[in-house]
């Protein structure tokens, strides 16, 4: 029996979504879907009909169009976008429905009026790419159209974009009222730092094996660690470079969103025992290549690439290594592959930490120094799972626990003291066992191991906090969160919000939390208690009494006296302080 021919044909698709549609959502659905369906039925599927489009499928914020003429297409899109603009003029700026366009011309597969194929999937990519309120269109659609419609392009240049084998040339069209109808971004765009600062993307995982994804990603955490080291760079952490992971975005756009000039980008490939990785350091403001090079080497040899590529990073921005940061550059923490592989799987298991997820780390790390007892790693990520299970109420036996944590990070410091976790790690076992001034002084050591280390400060902004500095444990959080502006799981938010509670400034101490929830941060005891102590202290009874509520609702056993993170301040006042707003807001004893 003969297969069926497949149709194909040459079409113009248009991919349109909502920026910030989840947002919108949580804030308010029925007002969001109400006005997303007035601005189809009088703006945008009039403008389709008018530019002789054929809306393909629509989804919950977005739609597929497709076009047989190409200026059409981009017509109806400009239409479109300005169109919004328009209609946003009025609208409070945070419940502005802004739509963003990808235009693509290309061959499409089509099948029960659906269509498929690269035609559809490149528009989608151009469609991520594009700013809130403006469009952004293929080569191909740049080709036909450039001298026959007046509108201004800027070009991006060749876009790697997922599941597309080839680069995609874009151009983004230049509207006069793309400003108009952008949303605004939730928090502004860091400003670049002083000193030459750097993203490094996750690398590509070109191995056969999907199972390998891990390994690209560590070598890129790594990478990531290595250049912390050298004081004379501004790196952004792990957890903000990673949400680009999978992303079609442009290097411009990256280095806006994150504060940085420079992006670090590349590929691993791992056969057996082989391994190659390629890099290649980029201006994000120009798009200009600094620097680029490929590493073929055995598996063991993978510490001493990491290593090259952070040395000609700074070479290539002509940062010069202090002495002690050049001997600690490549330092292999273990030759131990199976330690560290697993090592590489475990340091993200104790967030958010919950009893199960420190001890589901806690044996990791255990496992780990059983493979390995040489390698730092194992020892020190284990001291700090024990401190932690301290200081967030989840050890049965705080008192042992602090001492066995306090053990293990000197354990670990002994066998390579310029570890930086393992000197953050004796700064909580310190902080468990009540000793705040030694706590203070080794989480303060790890900053300065790895400046860039988001992690390191926001260890020390904790041990600050209870040691009854609100102000400097202030200025700890909101390093942690110029490091990782993008990390919106994370605890810096939460950090800063009781940092300023503890210096008295309740109103800030608000709006921190208040912007962790805005932000979709975690929930818990340690973030709710703080805030409803901060409401109670600004008179705001009613809505004391609420988060309270909420508090109880994640936390049911809470009392004001088996709370542990209540009674580890090293000043008395603080402790009681706290208490005493949380009591008026009747938390029970």
């Amino acid at each position: 029996m003969a297969q069926e021919r497949v149709q194909r044909r040459l079409a113009a698709i248009l991919a349109a979504d909502v920026a910030g549609y989840s947002r919108l959502m949580r804030e308010d659905e029925v007002g969001t879907l109400a006005d997303l369906t007035a601005h189809r039925t009088d703006l945008i599927e009039p403008c389709i009909a008018e530019h002789r489009g054929r809306v393909v499928k629509t989804t919950g914020d977005g739609l597929l169009v497709e076009f047989a003429s190409v200026v059409d297409a981009v017509e109806c899109a400009v239409a479109f976008q300005e169109g919004m603009a328009e209609r946003n003029e009025d609208t409070p700026e945070d419940r502005r429905i802004v739509f963003r366009i990808g235009v693509n011309l290309g061959d499409v597969i089509v099948q029960d009026d659906d269509v498929y194929g690269d035609g559809v999937n490149v528009a989608a990519r151009l469609e991520n790419l594009a700013e809130p309120g403006n469009v952004c269109v293929s080569g191909s659609v740049h080709e036909q159209v450039v001298n026959k419609l007046e509108v201004r392009f800027d070009d991006l240049g060749p876009q790697r974009v997922k599941n597309i084998g080839e680069p995609v040339r874009a151009f983004g069209i230049r509207l006069a009222t793309a400003a108009v109808g952008a949303a605004p971004m939730e928090e502004d765009a860091p400003s670049l730092p002083t000193k030459p600062s750097i993203a490094v993307l996750p690398f590509e995982n070109m191995s056969a094996d999907p199972e390998q994804e891990y390994f690209s990603d560590g070598i890129t955490e790594d990478i990531i660690t290595e250049l912390s080291k050298i004081s004379g760079l501004f790196v952004i952490a792990r957890h903000s470079a990673f949400t680009y992971k999978g992303q079609s975005v442009t290097l411009k756009q990256v280095g806006r969103e994150l504060g940085v000039r420079y992006v670090l980008e590349g590929s691993v490939r791992k056969a057996g025992n082989r391994l190659r990785i390629t890099t290649q350091l980029i201006d994000s403001a120009t798009d200009l290549h600094l620097w680029a090079d490929r590493y073929d080497r055995e598996l063991e040899d993978v510490f001493a690439v990491q290593a090259e590529v952070a040395r000609s990073v700074a070479s290539a921005l002509a940062v010069a290594l202090k002495p002690n940061e050049g001997e600690r550059l490549g330092c292999a923490p273990t030759d131990n592959i199976e330690a560290y592989d697993l090592y590489l799987r475990t340091r993200a298991t104790p967030w958010p930490p919950t009893r199960e997820n420190i001890l589901t780390a806690r044996r990791a790390y255990e496992h780990i120094a059983e493979i390995d007892p040489n390698f730092v790693g194992g020892h020190a990520g284990s001291a700090l799972t024990y401190a932690m299970a301290v200081i967030f109420g989840a050890s049965p036996r705080p008192e042992t626990d602090a001492e066995i944590a306090i053990a293990k990070a000197k354990r670990a410091l002994a066998l390579n003291e310029g570890f930086a976790p393992a000197h953050s790690a004796l700064g909580l076992g310190y902080l468990a066992a009540g000793r705040h001034d030694e706590a203070v002084t080794s989480a303060r050591r790890a900053t300065e191991l790895q400046p860039s280390d988001a992690d390191a400060h926001m260890f020390l902004g904790v041990t600050l906090l209870f040691a009854g500095d609100g102000d400097k444990a202030c200025e700890a959080a909101e390093r942690a969160l110029r490091i990782d502006p993008q990390f919106t799981n994370g605890p810096y938010l939460n950090l800063l919000g009781i940092a300023k509670f503890i210096a008295g400034r309740y109103a800030e101490a608000i709006e921190a939390f208040r912007r962790n929830v805005a932000r979709g941060g975690p929930m818990g005891a340690s973030m709710l208690h703080p805030w409803v102590a901060a409401y109670v202290a600004e008179g705001r009874i009613e809505e004391a009494h609420d988060t309270a509520k909420e508090l109880l609702r994640f936390f049911p056993e809470f009392s004001l006296k088996r709370f542990r993170m209540l009674h580890i301040y090293k000043n008395e006042e603080d402790s009681q302080r706290l208490i005493g707003y949380l009591r008026k807001a009747g938390l029970p004893e």
